[in-house]
């Protein structure tokens, strides 16, 4: 049997009590998958840690956009197509293809466009891995093995909570778009374990965007105690677990594997 083990998002900001979004119950699950991997060793083949990775200057980042009084908005405000269409908030470039970004944000049924405090801004400490996931990564690939990372998240004006595609690909930029080689290389494992932050937003999603590929989608065991919900969107993404069990994904315990 060859295993895999997704870590999504384990980063400081995530994932530390001082981070910029901290997600309420994140250390406790770093513990959790710190100590599923030291202790399954020897039959984790692989290793995929993905990583937010932004700008300043980003479409949900505050500095990206004014309301009609000139101030930049608060975190956690949500921006609609009809908001920007009246004038309430007015991004600072590229209008028409953020009106585009946001159509087919709100057609897709996906979630809304909210403004997220600065966070995971690349090559910062935010941005890094919680240090006690690290040396439990680092102990692993001391055994001979490599991890993978997955840098995402870097282009500023789309959003991207799953790993393998933008919640919107820009026309003309690849990176935004289904990275097929990262899931065709799923396929060469018969277990693939998801873990990581947060449960609400960037886990729920990955999962989501393997629904359209049932050879990986079989494979997949959702770590349920090593994911926590960013606070306030709780119930988010329960339609999406509820056609995970109805799809047959497997859901599991770090402890009991």
């Amino acid at each position: 049997m060859r295993n895999c083990i997704i870590v999504i998002d384990p980063q400081k900001d995530f994932c530390s009590p001082t981070g910029s979004l901290f997600v309420n119950g994140a250390p406790e699950d770093i513990t959790r998958i710190s100590n599923f991997i030291k202790k399954n060793t020897e039959t984790i083949d692989n290793i995929i840690v993905s990583l937010d990775w932004h700008q300043p200057f980003s479409i949900f980042h505050p500095s990206f956009w004014t309301d009609e009084n000139g101030n930049q908005p608060a975190v956690f405000t949500a921006i609609t197509l009809a908001d920007v269409k009246a004038g309430k908030y007015v991004p600072a470039i590229a209008p028409v293809t953020v009106e585009t970004y946001l159509e087919e944000l709100e057609q897709s049924g996906e979630y809304l466009h909210l403004i997220w405090p600065e966070h995971c801004i690349a090559g910062s400490d935010g941005a890094s891995i919680v240090p006690e996931l690290q040396e439990a990564i680092n102990e692993w690939s001391r055994t001979g093995k490599e991890y993978t990372t997955v840098l995402k998240g870097k282009h500023i004006l789309t959003e991207f909570f799953g790993i393998f595609k933008a919640q919107v690909a820009l026309p003309g930029v690849p990176s935004t778009d289904w990275n097929l080689e990262l899931i065709n290389s799923l396929n060469k494992y018969d277990n693939i374990y998801i873990t990581g932050e947060a449960k609400s937003h960037c886990v729920a999603q990955t999962v989501k965007q393997l629904f359209e590929y049932p050879d990986v989608r079989k494979k997949l065991v959702i770590l349920e105690d090593c994911m926590s919900n960013v606070q306030g969107f709780e119930h988010i993404a329960d339609p999406t677990w509820e056609a995970a069990k109805s799809l047959g994904i497997k859901f599991a315990k770090s402890t009991d594997l």
